[in-house]
């Protein structure tokens, strides 16, 4: 298998993801995005990933390469309908290409927080063999206010209600991350919108003590990583190439 990764910030990469892809051979190549890299022929692709970034969708005026990767992922997903994975703003930049709308929330969701997956995600070929409530990682400022046509919320919680959409049978987004790994916090940290998203999240005391809070729950999210991985390599295997 052949990975197009999307990213939009240089520590914002596959994390967990590359060492299973790379314990079962796939290849995978990343486009910095906020860096200039152009968009490549996506044909020899089986599967687009995009990752979070610090940007914002009501950015897209004065960030260009964001309307040409929103045109992309159309294409791949709509035209070609294949496999799409998009974690955190990549989930946020699945909705707007197919039509949804993303908005900013009232108060940023940074941290450890439980998310419920509905009765549509408990059937979900990507969440297959996930607890119907799951502790996740989030780091986001903005949430899908409206849905584009079709797509179904697979997971929950009170703070964002569209932690995890699909859209068809082979597009799914993540709003919380799953790929983090033990230098994830501090890398996030020293990026200034996300250490003020912190800071308004959990104050500087909390913000302060986050790494640690994290680390003693890598496990168990490397261990839903690889499920959710082990899930969507089953789903390619089974689809027809579009």
């Amino acid at each position: 298998m052949n990975v197009l990764v999307f990213q939009h910030l240089d520590v914002e990469h596959p994390g967990a993801f590359r060492d299973f892809w790379a314990e079962a051979g796939h290849g995978w190549h990343a486009v910095e995005l906020d860096a200039g890299d152009p968009i490549p022929d996506m044909a020899p692709f089986d599967l687009l990933v995009a990752m979070g970034g610090p940007q914002d969708l009501w950015q897209q005026d004065e960030l260009p390469w964001m309307r040409a990767e929103l045109d992309a992922i159309r294409t791949w997903v709509v035209d070609w309908g294949r496999p799409y994975l998009g974690i955190c703003l990549g989930h946020q930049l699945l909705a707007e290409a197919l039509g949804g709308k993303v908005v900013p929330m009232t108060r940023p969701e940074v941290g450890l927080a439980d998310v419920v997956l509905t009765a549509e995600g408990a059937d979900d070929p990507l969440l297959a063999g996930l607890p119907r409530r799951m502790q996740s990682f989030q780091w986001h400022g903005a949430e899908i206010g409206t849905l584009p046509e079709g797509a179904v919320v697979l997971a929950a919680n009170a703070a964002c209600p569209t932690q995890a959409i699909r859209w068809g049978r082979h597009a799914w987004g993540l709003q919380y991350h799953v790929e983090i790994t033990e230098t994830t916090v501090a890398d996030w940290q020293a990026i200034p919108e996300y250490a003020a998203s912190l800071r308004a999240a959990l104050g500087p005391e909390r913000a302060g003590g986050l790494g640690a809070e994290v680390a003693a729950h890598l496990g168990a999210f490397r261990a839903t990583a690889r499920r959710l991985n082990d899930n969507l390599l089953s789903v390619l295997a089974a689809a027809p190439r579009g």
